[in-house]
């Protein structure tokens, strides 16, 4: 990435896929690729240098857009303080005066991180369960028929996992705990990965 300064400021970012015209001079795409920095710069283009200090996970965060500024020979681009995600769903509000006339005060306007998180803990379970459901069809229809022990015993400890997961999510106080949750920690004495969060049991 490249960015045009004059007078010892910022301008523009500039697009490198193409040739650009400073003042009466017309340079080709070529210098973006061909240039060193130092030819560059002679005419006032440099490349960016990134700050990702405060950029953090989009899954849990709204990052500002970046904003770039000039400073002793160097074109920085950074990003902004960062704004956690809603943990909690937002309700409809008796004040809110886009609330649609079909919406009671009270019902969820947004959902929150824990109820999106829980929403994919439970088509996880669902996804494991129903390749065992067909037993339970059967049991009810074939009177001789009961669902294997083994099975049973895995679909009850799916649904026992799914609920200790909520549990954990619902006890998250702020939302890098509910990210600390999901994090996946390489243990090199064990050669073995690990989470915080509860999963569930082998398929069978």
């Amino acid at each position: 990435m490249f960015a045009l300064v004059e007078d010892n400021a910022f301008v523009k970012i500039i697009n490198s896929s193409k040739g650009i015209t400073i003042g009466d001079n017309q340079y080709p795409k070529t210098i973006f690729s061909l240039w060193s920095n130092a030819e560059r710069e002679a005419i006032g283009i440099y490349e960016v240098v990134m700050d990702s200090t405060n950029q953090k996970d989009q899954a849990y965060y709204i990052n500002t857009d970046v904003s770039y500024a000039y400073s002793s020979g160097t074109v920085t681009g950074s990003y902004g303080t960062a704004t956690a995600k809603p943990l909690n769903d937002i309700l409809w509000a008796d004040d809110d005066d886009d609330r649609p006339s079909d919406v009671s005060v009270g019902d969820v306007k947004f959902k929150g991180l824990k109820s999106l998180e829980i929403e994919k803990i439970k088509q996880q379970a669902g996804g494991l369960l129903s390749s065992t459901d067909w037993h339970v069809v059967k049991a009810t229809e074939v009177s001789d028929y009961n669902v294997p022990s083994d099975i049973a015993t895995y679909r009850t400890n799916v649904r026992a996992k799914s609920n200790e997961m909520e549990t954990q999510i619902n006890a998250c106080f702020d939302v890098d705990a509910l990210k600390t949750l999901f994090t996946w920690v390489y243990d090199e004495d064990t050669n073995t990965s690990s989470r915080p969060l509860a999963s569930f049991p082998e398929v069978i």
